[in-house]
């Protein structure tokens, strides 16, 4: 399992009831209900992922997450987790405040576009970075919303959800050195956030 999803997956009370928002093949839900008592469901858009959850015996919806995300009622889950995903959705804001409604706990974790070799490889050959934490070019990526933390924690405060925990991770997706802490926003390449609700209010 990847180090962000383990990091994740520690973020999961045992015993919970978890969605997962774009669970590509199951492989974090079936360790959450292996190995931490977890009921899982999944949502995820490829079909052939799709299959994968199924053969591994997670419990998936075939669809994208902003069509899906309304059929769940208001406090439905205990934890919702949106891993490496929220920069592929088409209304981020709607679907962090979607799955703060279906859960009082939402799990997310992204990739920091301000990280700085992101932003000396544009300012020093003007086409858009590859990295080990975004690989892909520009025309064959998934990602279509990109955000800093910056963004992210702006996001956070106009919802109304209260950042619990922070995780700032590096380029292999493991924690991140000490030195990031200093400056996140700068030195991150990427982030696993535990929101919670503000005083038990269902984001707008």
């Amino acid at each position: 399992m990847r180090p962000d999803l383990e990091i994740v997956a520690e973020m999961v009370p045992r015993g919970s009831r978890v969605l997962d928002l774009g669970c590509g093949d199951g492989t974090l839900l079936a360790h959450l209900m292996a190995q931490r008592d977890c009921v899982g469901h999944g949502v995820e858009i490829d079909g052939d992922a799709v299959l994968a959850c199924i053969a591994a015996g997670v419990p998936v919806t075939e669809g994208a997450i902003e069509n899906v995300l309304p059929d769940f009622g208001d406090g439905a889950f205990d934890v919702v987790l949106l891993s490496w995903t929220l920069q592929t959705t088409r209304r981020p804001a709607a679907v962090v405040a979607g799955m703060m409604r279906v859960a009082p706990v939402g799990i997310v974790s992204f990739p920091n576009f301000a990280h700085w070799r992101l932003r000396v490889a544009l300012a020093l050959r003007g086409r858009m970075p590859h990295t080990r934490t975004l690989p892909q070019s520009w025309h064959e990526t998934s990602n279509i919303h990109m955000c800093t933390l910056a963004d992210f924690d702006a996001l956070a405060g106009s919802l109304e959800l209260r950042v619990r925990e922070r995780v700032l991770l590096g380029e292999t997706r493991g924690r991140a050195s000490g030195a990031a802490r200093a400056r996140p926003n700068l030195l991150a390449a990427a982030a696993v956030y535990r929101l919670e609700r503000t005083a038990g209010r269902l984001p707008a």
